[in-house]
C-alpha cells in the first residue's frame, strides 16, 4: 500500500493523483500502484508541488517495511538511524 499526503498544492495536482489513488481525507491519498507508476507519480508530484508539500510512504525491503519521500517547502526530512527512519523538522 502507498500513502501520499499533499499540503497546500493545486487542485489540478490533487485531481491528477485521483486517477491512481483514492482520496480518503483532504490531501490524503491511498492506493496500491506498482513501482513504475509510483516512481512516475513521484516525479510529477516533486516537480509540481510548488510552495506546498508532498509526502509519499511506500513499501520497502527494510526493517520497518516502508520508506518515505518528501518534497516541497518546510518539509520533514527523513533521517535513517541504524535502519530506523525518523522525521527531522527544520528549525525556524
Amino acid at each position: 500500500m502507498t500513502v501520499v499526503v499533499l499540503i497546500a498544492v493545486t487542485e489540478g495536482l490533487r485531481g491528477h493523483l485521483t486517477r491512481w489513488m483514492i482520496e480518503v481525507a483532504a490531501g490524503v491519498f491511498v492506493g496500491n500502484p506498482n513501482a513504475r507508476i509510483r516512481d512516475r507519480l513521484w516525479t510529477i508530484l516533486a516537480t509540481r508541488v510548488g510552495d506546498g508539500q508532498a509526502i509519499m510512504i511506500e513499501p520497502a525491503q527494510n526493517e520497518q517495511g516502508w520508506a518515505i519521500r518528501t518534497a516541497g517547502r518546510d518539509r520533514s526530512i527523513p533521517v535513517d538511524l541504524d535502519g530506523l527512519i525518523l522525521a527531522a523538522r527544520p528549525r525556524r
